[in-house]
């Protein structure tokens, strides 16, 4: 069994309280090898996830069954690496206040010590689309069971850059200067980002944002070379993280060559390569994990 490098190395990884979810996959994959976890997750209002339900809650997979996750705290993805022998803790804070990534930073340091691997997992997703309401149809939603598209707006967009650009910045920033005031030459930065970032109608804003978060990668990369901290991004396809439905998963298959929505340890397994030694020669890259899904498409 090849060795990682990352026992007992402190990890930092945002939005990891939804138990089927990525960032769960991801804390879990490091618990594994023996680092320690720093949790951070936040919960939002959902004002849509129960309408077609009557009310009950969703036990299989779709997006009212995903929302449901994510209202949970980080509680049972840090007991579950405590219960195999690893270490957690867990902070909620809302990244669009940017006085909660320092904070965040700081009770990382109090539970374990400096941070030495950051993974910028948490996003925010809204439907939105350059159309006019007029124009829209029977276009009511992206997914049957979603939230219903709107035209982009001033707040349509900032609540995607907030959180999955402008965070993201600003994490680095202070994972970069910690780092390099103690003279520790040795850091990763691991951003998720999703396959499609080029651009994909009526997600407008969320594909930009994680376009942006690219391009923020990139320039750190370069930037923080010289300190030893190493800078790539894991882009997605679709994984089954509790939204993918049985009848979108069928609809989805055709277009992935390996036949297989992906599974959040799909992404994990990469995140932990970026994260370990093997990786140490490898930064400014975007590594695409979605079973041949933007391929197939010719991108």
């Amino acid at each position: 069994m090849i060795d990682p490098g990352l026992k007992e190395k402190v990890v930092l990884v945002t939005g990891g309280n939804n138990p089927f979810g990525i960032g769960a996959a991801i804390a879990r994959a490091f618990a594994s090898h023996g680092a320690r976890l720093f949790i951070h997750y936040f919960r939002q209002e959902i004002d849509f996830s129960d309408q077609k339900q009557g009310g009950r809650r969703s036990p299989e997979p779709g997006l009212t069954f995903f929302f449901e996750q994510q209202q949970k705290t980080a509680d049972e993805v840090v007991a579950f690496i405590r219960k195999s022998g690893g270490r957690a803790e867990s902070w909620e804070g809302d990244l669009r206040h940017p006085q909660n990534v320092r904070r965040l930073f700081e009770h990382a340091a109090k539970a374990f010590g400096q941070v030495d691997i950051l993974v910028n997992n948490a996003a925010e997703y809204l439907a939105d689309t350059f159309l006019p309401p007029n124009a829209l149809g029977g276009e009511a939603a992206v997914w049957e069971d979603g939230p219903p598209i709107a035209t982009i707006n001033a707040e349509s967009h900032d609540r995607h850059f907030e959180v999955n650009a402008r965070a993201v910045a600003m994490l680095m920033s202070t994972f970069a200067r910690r780092i390099i005031e103690r003279k520790s030459q040795w850091g990763r930065i691991i951003n998720i980002s999703a396959d499609c970032a080029w651009g994909c109608p009526r997600e407008i804003s969320y594909r930009a944002s994680k376009y942006a978060l690219e391009s923020y990668s990139r320039s750190a990369a370069a930037e923080l070379g010289p300190y030893g901290i190493t800078v790539n991004v894991v882009s997605p396809g679709p994984v089954q993280s509790g939204y993918i439905n049985a009848e979108i998963e069928q609809a989805l298959i055709p277009d992935i060559p390996l036949r297989r929505v992906g599974r959040p340890e799909d992404i994990a397994n990469t995140v932990i390569f970026f994260a370990s030694d093997l990786a140490g020669w490898i930064t400014g890259q975007v590594i695409f994990v979605h079973g041949g899904h933007r391929m197939a498409f010719g991108q």
